[in-house]
C-alpha cells in the first residue's frame, strides 16, 4: 500500500482535468450559461463535454458577434443564430447540421459546402453576396432574401420545394432540378436585373409563376436555356457503385417510412435524389 498511495495521488488530478473549448464572446457564453451548458461568469471558455453532444442549439437574438467555438459543437443538427452581429460564420466542421437559421446578421458570405446533410437553411436579411449550394442536394428550404445576390444555381438541389430569393440583385436564375412541380413555395420577385429564369418546364412555370400571385417580376421569361452564368450544364451522371438509401422523404421534406402507391423522395449516401412511387 505504501507503494501504491503515492502513485494514486500522482495521477488522480489528472482525471479531473477536461477539455476545454474557446468561447471568446461573452455573450455567446452568457447564452451558454442562461441555458445550463456553462456555469458561473463569462470566463472564455466552456467544457467541452458540456456541447460535443448537442444536438440543439438556439442562441439567437443575443447580440452576438463572434460565434467562435461553435466548431466543437460536433453533433449539432439545428442551430439559430439569428439576429445578432455576426460578420462571419464557420459551420464546416458542424457536418450533422440539417436546420442552419442565421437570418438578421451581418454577413457578407457563408461556406456550407460540407453541411451536405442541410435540409434548410435561412440565411435572410445578410449582405450576402454569393452562395454555392452544389453540395446540399437535400435542401428542401431556403430562404435567402433581402442579400445581395447577383446569381442562384439551385440545380443541384433537387428536393428542393420552397425558395425565397426576392429582394436581391439577380440576375441570372437557375431552378431547372427536375423538381419544379413540386415547388410549394416560389418568391423571386423585386430582383430588377432579372430577365430571364431557367426552369424544368416553361408552360408549367409560365401557368403557376406569375407577376399577378408575386412571384415574379413583370418582364421575366422562363426558358429551359437562359444562356447565362446560371445555366445548366446537365444533370450529373452517378456512378454505378452500389448506393446505399439513407433517408426516405415526403413531398414536403418530411422524414417518414416506405408508403406504397405515395410519391416519395428517396436520398442515397452518394449524394442522389430520385423520386419514387410504388404502385401495389
Amino acid at each position: 500500500m505504501k507503494r501504491i498511495l503515492p502513485l494514486l495521488i500522482l495521477f488522480t488530478p489528472l482525471f479531473s482535468i477536461g477539455q476545454f473549448t474557446a468561447i471568446p464572446d461573452a455573450n455567446f457564453e452568457q447564452a451558454l450559461i442562461d441555458q445550463g451548458h456553462d456555469t458561473g461568469t463569462p470566463d472564455g471558455e466552456v467544457l467541452t463535454a458540456n456541447i460535443s453532444g448537442l444536438t440543439f442549439l438556439d442562441v439567437s437574438s443575443n447580440l452576438i458577434g463572434n460565434l467562435s467555438g461553435i466548431q466543437d459543437f460536433t453533433a449539432l443538427t439545428f442551430l439559430d443564430c439569428s439576429g445578432n452581429n455576426l460578420t462571419s460564420l464557420d459551420v464546416s466542421s458542424n457536418n450533422a447540421l440539417t436546420y442552419l437559421v442565421c437570418y438578421s446578421n451581418q454577413l457578407t458570405s457563408l461556406d456550407i459546402s460540407n453541411n451536405t446533410a442541410l435540409t434548410l437553411l435561412s440565411v435572410s436579411n445578410n449582405q450576402i453576396i454569393s452562395l454555392d449550394l452544389s453540395n446540399n442536394t437535400f435542401l428542401t428550404d431556403l430562404y435567402c432574401e433581402y442579400n445581395q445576390l447577383t446569381s442562384l444555381d439551385v440545380s443541384n438541389n433537387t428536393v428542393l420545394i420552397r425558395l425565397h430569393c426576392f429582394f436581391n440583385q439577380l440576375e441570372c436564375l437557375n431552378i431547372k432540378n427536375g423538381n419544379n412541380n413540386n415547388m410549394i413555395i416560389f418568391l423571386a420577385d423585386a430582383n430588377p436585373n432579372l430577365t430571364c429564369i431557367e426552369v424544368d418546364d416553361v408552360a408549367w412555370s409560365t401557368a403557376n409563376w406569375t407577376v399577378a400571385g408575386g412571384g415574379i417580376d413583370a418582364g421575366v421569361s422562363f426558358s429551359t436555356d437562359c444562356n447565362n452564368a446560371c445555366s445548366s450544364v446537365g444533370i450529373a451522371e452517378y456512378s454505378n457503385q452500389p448506393r446505399k438509401l439513407i433517408r426516405i422523404l415526403d413531398l414536403l421534406g418530411r422524414e417518414t417510412t416506405f408508403k406504397p402507391n405515395t410519391p416519395l423522395i428517396y436520398q442515397y449516401d452518394d449524394g442522389s435524389v430520385e423520386k419514387v412511387m410504388e404502385v401495389w
